[in-house]
């Protein structure tokens, strides 16, 4: 397996920045006010865990033209001078009576003064990361300022990946499908769960990812009960089914799927939900090619699932975007309408309930091709596989 290369050329970010900037011309947009990590990083190059500690705002603004502007804590100057944004306007934090707001504020007073229209994320799957008091203060200060929702712009440009993006999600998948073929030389009868999922996750670094950060499952005899607890010391014993969900990442991208086995023997009624959610899976990676919708999705898989369940679960979708973050846009439910279009990259989550509270999952990941779909994902097994 070759790796690709880490980051982005200059050119990756610039063509994103001017795609962005096309659509806030037809819109009527002066800038866009970013807050969150992926956006700051798909414009920028900006790459750091940082983020995960809530004590400090970093601020984007991609202007209607040139390159974006960072107003950033101190802290991060380094490292994004180190990538392609040139104006990068820093502060001491953190410093709660004034994170940034100043800088802000003067960046944006021009726009203000004309009575501009600037975009932010305020539709579904967004949030802000920043203090609403702040917000608040910023825009009471700002008078003149309109603000409206710029997240149907942001939504239409990741949807659909670049080359080396997907380069990079093919990478980690191939990582998340070795890791996976391991799990039955690190699994046993007597074993338990909390001791798979720590496997796993050391297994999977092995293997080359640079995280696992996102691992959920479970384990019950004759089939597990839900897919979100935390694992527990209960030791496998044998016909329990086990399922693991892993997002590992590389690079800052991320992929998303699951297996499921029989520990010992498998019963009849898990042999034939997985038997469904295989050719449910099939008839999603039919369905997926250019043109189609994720409703489209949504009702092949559906079809198949409702063989064994009528309701056809109740989970709400089938599956979702992939990338940078473990879920994006768009949905496969019924009331997602997005059209499919090539270099999307997509997972396709059936699930079902059967028996006496038992519900199974079977998830892979796509690129969506001129011709229709192809696998990130390894093939999982047509049989529920035994360990």
């Amino acid at each position: 397996m070759t790796t690709p290369p880490r980051g982005f050329p200059v050119e990756e970010f610039a063509a994103r920045t001017a795609a962005a900037q096309a659509k806030m011309a037809q819109s009527g947009i002066a800038g866009l006010l970013l807050t969150t990590e992926p956006e700051v990083r798909y414009f920028s190059g900006f790459h750091t865990l940082f983020w995960q500690s809530p004590t400090r705002p970093w601020f984007l603004f991609l202007p209607a033209s040139g390159k974006p502007i960072a107003i950033i804590p101190e802290i991060g100057a380094d490292l994004m001078r180190r990538t392609w944004v040139s104006d990068i306007r820093t502060w001491s934090a953190p410093a709660p009576k004034d994170d940034g707001i100043s800088l802000l504020a003067d960046l944006l007073a021009p726009y203000a003064q004309r009575g501009d229209v600037i975009g932010l994320l305020k539709g579904h799957e967004t949030h802000l990361r920043m203090p609403l008091d702040d917000y608040e203060r910023l825009l009471f200060g700002l008078k003149g300022l309109q603000i409206t929702d710029a997240t149907p712009i942001i939504r239409d440009l990741r949807m659909v990946k670049s080359a080396a993006e997907i380069e990079k999600l093919a990478h980690i998948c191939a990582i998340g499908s070795q890791t996976f073929a391991k799990v039955p030389e690190f699994t046993h009868v007597g074993q338990p769960l909390a001791d798979v999922f720590r496997a796993f996750r050391c297994e999977g670094l092995a293997q080359g990812a640079d995280d696992v950060p996102y691992l959920v499952g479970g384990a019950d005899t004759g089939g597990y009960h839900d897919v979100i607890s935390p694992p527990t010391r209960r030791a496998l014993t044998k016909g329990d089914i086990l399922m693991l969900d892993t997002g590992a990442s590389w690079d800052g991208y991320y992929c998303d799927f699951d297996r499921n086995w029989a520990i010992g023997s498998a019963d009849d009624a898990s042999r034939r939900a997985y038997d469904v959610l295989w050719r449910a899976t099939e008839a999603g990676i039919e369905a997926a090619r250019p043109g189609a919708t994720c409703r489209d999705l949504f009702q092949a898989m559906q079809s198949v699932i409702r063989e064994l369940d009528d309701q056809g679960g109740d989970v709400g979708r089938l599956g979702h975007g992939l990338g940078m973050q473990l879920t994006e846009w768009p949905s496969h439910a019924a009331w997602d309408t997005t059209e499919i279009r090539e270099n999307m990259v997509l997972t396709l989550e059936p699930s079902l309930s059967y028996g006496d509270g038992r519900i199974m999952v079977h998830e892979e990941n796509i690129v969506i091709r001129a011709d229709g779909a192809e696998l990130l994902s390894t093939r999982a097994a047509p049989e529920l596989p035994i360990i």
